[in-house]
């Protein structure tokens, strides 16, 4: 165990690293994404849902996922940190900590022991148009798509994931259900049919009269 500047750091029994540093929170006083839905109070006349300088800027970090070689032990010593487990996917627990209702701040998938570390982080956006909208501007500059975007089934969050230079995937992701103790959870095997209820794709922009012609797109492309 080792003690810096306040913050205690130690390694659990797989090796991870640890830190513990007590911090306060601070409250967010940011609207939420308005829609204009039928029978609803909605967007007042003349806002306008989207336009160019939508900032579209994470609020917070949402959660962090790990690939560890254990997943039951990993949950046991998390559940002894004060964590709860929300739900489980192919064996692996979506854990949320004291002090947070939302779905997960931490989910463990099990894998081979000699795959463990970082699978991605998380930020979360003001909704999903602003998931929509930050993702399609990694896109632009260069980012790859990974996965989405799309919604998730566990967790009902909007998600769009991207290959980064840190050796493991980014996320972005808004509308995480939230859950207090009378909740019970749910355990469901590993599947696409699990892991999302829609998956869309990122493609280039095109006018209501189709996309271009491949030979246009591949001379703009070069």
């Amino acid at each position: 165990m080792t003690r810096t500047q306040g913050v205690v750091g130690a390694f659990d029994d797989m090796g991870f690293a640890l830190a513990f540093q007590v911090t306060v929170r601070k409250p967010l006083g940011l609207p939420a994404e308005l829609v204009n839905v039928p029978g609803a109070t909605g967007r007042a006349a003349n806002e306008l849902g989207m336009d160019d300088e939508l900032a579209a800027c994470p609020r917070t970090l949402s959660h962090v996922v790990y690939f560890v070689p254990d997943a039951a032990k990993a949950e046991a010593f998390y559940v002894r940190l004060g964590f709860t487990v929300t739900d489980r996917l192919g064996g692996g627990p979506f854990l949320r900590p004291a002090g947070t209702s939302e779905h997960h701040t931490l989910f463990l998938i099990q894998t081979p022991p000699f795959r463990k570390g970082v699978e991605h982080f998380t930020f979360h956006m003001g909704g999903p148009t602003e998931v929509m909208v930050a993702g399609t501007r990694f896109v632009q500059k260069g980012y790859e798509s990974f996965w989405g975007p799309g919604r998730h089934k566990l967790g009902s969050n909007w998600f769009w994931y991207f290959n980064s230079p840190l050796g493991c995937h980014v996320e972005y992701d808004a509308d995480m259900d939230l859950h207090d103790p009378s909740w019970t959870p749910r355990d469901l095997p590993m599947g696409a049919e699990n892991s999302q209820y829609f998956l869309l794709k990122s493609s280039e922009k095109w006018a209501p009269g189709g996309p271009p012609p491949s030979g246009v797109r591949d001379r703009k492309a070069v």
